[in-house]
C-alpha cells in the first residue's frame, strides 16, 4: 500500500497551529496517529496502524537523511528534520519534524514519537529543497540503494563540514 502511487504535483498544506503526531514501535511501524495526520495524509486510521512509517516516503526525500534520522534515534537522541511526505493520493506535504525516543515507565525504549509542524516554506524552498535535490542526485549517481545512501551521507557530512557546523547547529540556524 502506498509505494506505487503516482505523484500529482500538488502540494498540500496545513494550519500553523496544527501539530501532526505519530508514534511507532522500534521497527518504525505506526502505532498511533492523530486526526491532523489522517487529514493531511489522506489515509484512514485502520490503513495506517501497523504499517511502516515509510508508507509516506516521497521519492524526492533523500534516503541519507532518513538514515541520519534512524542513526540518531537509534542512539536514543532526538532530531529535528525537514521532510517531504507523500499523501495517499500522490499529493505531497512538507513538515518540520521533531522525532524522539519513547520509553515505558521502567525506562525501556519502546518506540518513537514524532511531532510535525508546518515549516517556513521560504526555508524549504531556498535551503532544504536545493540541498535535498543535491543529495538525491548524489544518491542516484551511485549504483545500489545502500551505496547511494552512503554517498549521500558523505555529501551531507561534507556540506556540514564546509559550513563548520554540526547537523543540530545547521538545522537550528534558520
Amino acid at each position: 500500500m502506498g509505494r506505487d502511487i503516482s505523484l500529482t504535483g500538488v502540494l498540500r498544506t496545513f494550519g500553523e497551529d496544527e501539530i501532526i503526531v505519530s508514534k511507532t514501535d522500534l521497527k518504525g511501524r505506526i502505532t498511533y496517529c492523530n486526526k491532523a495526520f489522517l487529514q493531511i495524509s489522506g489515509y484512514t486510521y485502520a490503513e495506517l496502524m501497523g504499517q511502516p512509517h515509510n508508507i509516506l516516503r516521497h521519492p524526492d526525500m533523500p534516503r541519507s537523511v532518513f538514515r541520519m534520522l534512524w542513526d540518531m534515534i537509534g542512539r536514543e537522541k532526538e532530531i529535528f528534520v525537514y521532510v517531504v511526505n507523500r499523501c495517499k493520493n500522490g499529493d505531497a506535504y512538507w513538515v518540520r519534524a521533531h522525532v524522539t525516543p519513547s520509553y515505558d515507565p521502567g525506562g525501556t525504549l519502546t518506540g518513537y514519537h514524532s511531532n510535525r509542524r508546518l515549516p517556513d516554506m521560504h526555508i524549504v524552498n531556498e535551503i532544504i529543497k536545493p540541498m535535498y535535490q543535491t543529495l538525491r542526485a548524489r544518491e542516484d549517481s551511485v549504483p545500489g540503494t545502500r551505496q547511494g545512501m552512503e554517498a549521500g551521507g558523505r555529501m551531507m557530512a561534507e556540506i556540514l563540514s564546509d559550513k563548520g557546523m554540526s547537523y543540530d547547529e545547521f538545522i537550528h540556524s534558520f
